[in-house]
Parts: structure tokens; C-alpha cells; sequence
């Protein structure tokens, strides 16, 4: 085979896995997964009982609410995100029937099987409504907060679930997956400056610029590293919740590439896959260290 025909068949085959990326992350399939592998993390960390429900519950509500979202953010995207807005207009209706019917699935499942707080599933339904329509998203920086309170609500939900809500492994894992959601929804909107200045929606990036946002994003990263290794070195967590530094560096790694002109899979596949990468280390974490 000669170098040429070798070439070729590389450069196919990275075509492939990048159309296949791009539907993954157009679809909401991949954040999906990324926020039930908070579920994961969870679970491994908080010492509970391993459970596929949560996991599913997470992923069902995750891919309707963020499909929906989609739909009442399509004319940003026009300017934002042109790839995914027209992914949306062709196939957005689908891929929301999926995730309506995935979301009652997982209501009718919860009934079911007597899930505790079945009525708390509504809860993102209502978060997603505030954040598009009722002009949540219009609020400087509290678009972002909102969106880190939405997924801190998921440590919180798993030890609901398993009856602890008020352990402190869970207490502290809500508010550790809820500073670093609130950091990575500030970098997302590096990408979409155009966009919300052309809405009129004020973010951070838009307002003081990419750098100076990657500037303080990095900083707030370092500061909850640190209060991490502060509470642990206090003996309230145990240390097993170091691995959790991995994490910190993760986003420590993307934060200086978030630039206006990174593509759709940068911010929907490396930096939305922080939460799959966590979970999977902390899988290898339990199975060969712990």
C-alpha cells in the first residue's frame, strides 16, 4: 500500500469519527452521558450502592431538557453555532421525540418502581422554561449560576435517591460539580460572543473579552482546587476525593484554548466530556487504587 493510498484512508477515517462526534454532540447524546456520569462519580465517591436507575433517570431528563433548549435557542445558534442550528432544522424534531419520550419513559419507570421524589423530574423541565423563555439567560452571570445550580442538582438528586441528601459527600460533591459547571458555562460563551452580542445578551466574555475571561475562569478553577485539598486536609472528606484534582487539571488543560474560533467540538466534546472523563477516573480509581 503506498504512502498516499495510507494517507487517504487516515484522513477518511478521521472524517468518519468526526461526523460521528458531530452527531453525538448535536443530538445532546454526548451531554447526556456527561451529566449522568455525575451519577457515576456519585456513587463511586459518596460510597453508594451501584445502580443503573439514577444513571438513566439523568440521561432521559438531560437529553429532552437539552433538546428543547436547542429548539428556543435556534436563532443564536444561526450566528453561534451554524452547524448545529442546521442540524437542528433537520433533524431537531426527531431527536426531540426521542428525548420526550425517553423523559416520560423515565417518569413512568420512576412511578413504577416507586422512585423516591418522582415529582422533583419536573423540576429541570421548569429550569429549562426559566432559562429560555422567561429571560434567565438574559441575566448577567446568572445564566451561568443558573445553569451550575441545574447540575448540582444532580448530586443531590443521587443521594435523594438513595435516601442521604444531606451526607456531606453528596452536600460537598453538589457544590464542587456546581462551581465547575458555573466556570465552564462562562468558557462556553467564548464561543458564542457574536451571537449574544447580536441578542443583546450581556455575558462575560462579551463584556470583558476572551482573555480576561479565561484569565479568572483559570483562577476560579485553582481556588476551588484548593478549598478541595483545604477540606480534605481538615479530615471532613476523606482523601479518596483528591482524584478530584484530575478533574482541576482537566479543565486547567482546555481553559487556555477557549478561543472564539474553537469549533463545535471543543466545546461540545472536550469541554462537555469533562464529567465523562471524572467518572471514568474514578472508575479506574476504584477498581485498581482503592
Amino acid at each position: 500500500m503506498t504512502a498516499g493510498a495510507t494517507t487517504h484512508r487516515q484522513r477518511r477515517w478521521v472524517s468518519s469519527l468526526t461526523a460521528v462526534l458531530r452527531v453525538l454532540v448535536h443530538s445532546n447524546v454526548f451531554i447526556s452521558i456527561s451529566a449522568a456520569s455525575v451519577v457515576v462519580t456519585t456513587i463511586a465517591l459518596a460510597d453508594l450502592p451501584p445502580d443503573p436507575r439514577p444513571f438513566f433517570i439523568v440521561f432521559a431528563v438531560t437529553m429532552f431538557v437539552y433538546t428543547v433548549n436547542r429548539f428556543t435557542d435556534l436563532e443564536e445558534d444561526e450566528t453561534n453555532v451554524p452547524q448545529r442550528a442546521a442540524f437542528i432544522r433537520r433533524y431537531g424534531r426527531i431527536w426531540l421525540a426521542v428525548g420526550a419520550v425517553l423523559y416520560l419513559a423515565a417518569i413512568g419507570f420512576a412511578i413504577a418502581l416507586d422512585v423516591p421524589g418522582v415529582g422533583f423530574m419536573l423540576v429541570p423541565l421548569l429550569a429549562a422554561i426559566l432559562y429560555s423563555t422567561v429571560g434567565v439567560k438574559r441575566l448577567f452571570f446568572v445564566k451561568n449560576l443558573f445553569v451550575g445550580a441545574a447540575w448540582a442538582l444532580i448530586p443531590l438528586g443521587v443521594g435523594y435517591y438513595f435516601g442521604q441528601p444531606w451526607r456531606f459527600e453528596v452536600l460537598f460533591l453538589a457544590g464542587y460539580i456546581g462551581a465547575m459547571i458555573t466556570i465552564a458555562a462562562v468558557i462556553f460563551d467564548v464561543k458564542d460572543i457574536e451571537g449574544d452580542r447580536a441578542e443583546g445578551i450581556r455575558t462575560v466574555p462579551n463584556t470583558f473579552g476572551p482573555g480576561w475571561t479565561r484569565t479568572v475562569s483559570q483562577v476560579a478553577n485553582v481556588l476551588v482546587a484548593a478549598s478541595l485539598v483545604a477540606i480534605v486536609a481538615t479530615g471532613v472528606l476523606s482523601t479518596v476525593f483528591l482524584v478530584l484534582l484530575a478533574f482541576n487539571g482537566y479543565v486547567g488543560a482546555y481553559i487556555p484554548f477557549a478561543t472564539p474560533d474553537r469549533g463545535p467540538l471543543f466545546y461540545g466534546f472536550v469541554v462537555d466530556g469533562e464529567h465523562l472523563f471524572l467518572a471514568v477516573l474514578v472508575v479506574v480509581f476504584e477498581w485498581v487504587v482503592w
